[in-house]
């Protein structure tokens, strides 16, 4: 598999997914965390919505094309890929949910967060040869407002 393909095969689906997770799942996760003030519905509403974000996005990438005309591969494997990266974005700051003090588990799903724009922004500079800076720009913008609307919501339950 050549470069280009790989990259619009295998990696793009993976990040896709990779920046969906990361960002969609922040919302539900962080009010239920906020109006509950309990880490164990926290981490149940995260598990639920990183897996339900996965089948769908898995879903809408293998049904948005066949792969044929486009050259983007096999639909079956860039579903797959994508669901997964998915999962894992999603998951990520649903785990800190697991430790059973509220405020520790809440700020280390913060620092996850974080540590996820870091991660996403480096994925963009090393594969699509973007600015680090401005992927960084770009996802924490997102991160950032999407963490707003969960906080407001949470705090208004």
């Amino acid at each position: 598999m050549d470069r280009d393909d790989l990259l619009l095969q295998r990696v793009q689906p993976a990040l896709v997914g990779l920046i969906d997770g990361s960002l969609s799942t922040i919302a539900p996760i962080f009010s239920v965390a906020i109006v509950s003030g309990d880490p164990h519905y926290a981490f149940i509403a995260g598990l639920a919505t990183s897996i339900a974000a996965a089948i769908s996005m898995a879903y809408s990438e293998g049904l948005s094309d066949t792969g044929e005309d486009t050259g983007r591969g096999n639909p079956v494997h860039r579903g797959l890929i994508t669901g997964a990266g998915t999962f894992v974005g999603g998951i990520l700051h649903t785990l800190p949910f697991l430790i059973s003090d509220y405020h520790a588990a809440l700020v280390t799903a913060f620092i996850v967060v974080g540590m996820e724009m870091i991660v996403l922004a480096a994925l963009r500079w090393r594969f699509f040869r973007t600015s680090f800076t401005t992927s960084l720009a770009h996802v924490a913008v997102a991160g950032a407002l999407i963490t707003g609307v969960s906080v407001v919501l949470g705090a208004s339950g």
